[in-house]
């Protein structure tokens, strides 16, 4: 049986109107991919037993709190059993009031300057999520600020944003708490949010994903696909090790 992998996509703050176009284009690669997506919108299906079926969970373009404390209870319960897990833009800005969340993730969501066209550099090359992309990779995209450095979860940086690229009025008025260089992309080989007892899958998380237009770009697209079979390599679920906790099962 292939990996399977849900995808949750829903807001309970501001909604991003690539989320359709977002959801489309995984749909289009599930193929290629050989995984099989599930996505929602229900937070009622975040229960031990459901989740258990699963080899990543996706969050995608989430906002405010969008779990209640069963489906926290459950998240976190599915990472301490191996689970992985991927997050992509707006993820950031979600379940803020879940410490594990945040460092499942590296970092939470601070603020972002306007849209525009951007530079991120390429840190690691050899990553399956970046082996595409060139050096110096320019896009129209939003660059986040985040609230905290990701690398004092234990995350490595894959891409980080190039500053003196785009304009952040508000970066002169307020102190960026995210490190240097600008962390926009990275990797935890062991996810921060599991707990002492649990068995730490892998975590992936993107920064980049806001226009619709770019989950129709090439680039950005071997970018997330590289980061969903790099999270699937883990060998902590089903779909590579028979002796997993989670997963689908063969």
């Amino acid at each position: 049986m292939p990996p399977r992998i849900l995808v949750y996509s829903a807001t309970a703050g501001f909604r991003h109107d690539s989320i359709e176009a977002s959801i489309e284009a995984l749909k289009a690669k599930q193929s290629v991919l050989d995984v099989e997506f599930d996505f929602t919108e229900d937070k009622s299906l975040f229960t031990d037993n459901n989740l258990s079926q699963y080899d990543a969970i996706l969050f995608l373009n989430n906002s405010g709190i969008i779990l209640d404390d069963t489906g926290k209870a459950a998240l976190q319960n599915y990472l301490n059993l191996g689970g992985n897990f991927i997050a992509i833009h707006c993820a950031a800005a979600a379940l803020r009031d879940t410490p594990f969340f945040g460092k499942q993730i590296g970092a939470f969501f601070d603020y972002h300057p306007d849209i525009q066209e951007s530079v991120v550099e390429v840190l690691d090359k050899t990553h399956p999520s970046t082996v595409m992309l060139p050096d110096r990779w320019c896009l129209m995209d939003e660059m986040y600020n985040f609230e905290s450095d990701p690398r004092a979860v234990g995350v490595q940086v894959l891409l980080t944003a190039d500053e003196s690229s785009y304009e952040d009025p508000q970066a002169k008025e307020k102190t960026l708490r995210h490190g240097s260089p600008h962390p926009i992309a990275w990797y935890q080989e062991r996810g921060a949010g599991v707990e002492s007892h649990g068995i730490a899958g892998r975590s992936w998380f993107t920064g980049l994903g806001h226009c619709i237009e770019i989950w129709s770009d090439d680039l950005f697209l071997g970018h997330v696909m590289g980061g969903i079979k790099w999270v699937l390599q883990s060998k902590t679920t089903r779909a590579f090790n028979a002796n997993g906790n989670v997963g689908n099962a063969s």
